[in-house]
């Protein structure tokens, strides 16, 4: 037992990326567009079925409006982390959702890029 060096786990800053996306932010995206549409057709469906009914209305279109933010928001995190993937050299070609794989290329840190 060696207490003075402990063994230390490396990862480098691509699978953990690459991870966190696949575990994390891919399936809450996808559960907050589903959502943010989900609302955004409530919203319609309320203001087409209250005509006559100006306040009913008016909650429609706003819950129409948020529904687009909400679905504008997600698309902009889509995006943002998409340019962060992209930005650390991780080719879409290498990451399989399907699988849960990532084929990186190995990590050498004596090469400097």
């Amino acid at each position: 037992m060696n207490l003075l060096f402990p063994n230390i786990a490396y990862a480098s800053l691509d699978s953990f990326l690459t991870n966190v996306n696949n575990i994390i932010v891919n399936p809450l995206i996808n559960l907050l567009f589903v959502l943010a549409l989900a609302y955004f057709l409530y919203g319609i469906f309320e203001f087409m079925s209250n005509q006559e009914n100006e306040e009913k209305k008016t909650a429609g279109k706003k819950h129409m409006i948020y529904g687009i933010i909400g679905l504008t928001v997600m698309m902009g995190v889509w995006t943002i982390l998409n340019i962060i993937l992209r930005t650390a050299d991780i080719p879409q070609s290498e990451i399989n959702p399907e699988q849960g794989t990532v084929n990186l290329r190995d990590y050498n840190p004596s090469i400097i890029p």
